[in-house]
């Protein structure tokens, strides 16, 4: 799929806008564990989370991928990569962590957050 940048800064400045109006979440639950442990293993809450969702930019862009989940086929879900410093919760040291971030905006203009956890994989940045 060709992604033009300004479509991505596009469709970021409506993300923006969302998390500014706190009309998003990110998903914590039994099948997110990887988005747990993130949260269990640095110090994070939600104005950190949020400050880093608010700092995204095209060049954080790695790709679109097709909603898999039965009934949801006509979504596309946005993967964003990001460096960032967090102090280990059971440490001293702050150490630069990078996350993958996956999320999808709704029609109604709301943002359920994927994944937001340590990537598992260097990704590969589209507009890099």
């Amino acid at each position: 799929m060709k992604v033009d940048q300004k479509d991505i800064e596009l469709y970021l400045s409506d993300v923006r806008e969302a998390v500014r109006k706190d009309n998003y979440r990110i998903e914590c639950n039994y099948r997110r564990k990887d988005n747990v442990d993130l949260f269990l293993d640095y110090v994070i809450d939600e104005a950190k989370s949020k400050e880093i969702l608010l700092s995204l930019t095209a060049m954080d862009f790695s790709g679109i991928l097709q909603n898999e989940h039965k009934g949801f086929e006509h979504e596309k879900l946005y993967v964003f990569g990001k460096d960032v410093t967090l102090l280990e919760r059971y440490g001293s040291e702050e150490k630069t962590v990078s996350l993958y971030i996956k999320f999808n905006k709704l029609e109604n203009c709301f943002v359920i957050v994927i994944s937001f956890h340590e990537q598992k994989y260097p990704l590969k940045y589209y507009f890099k």
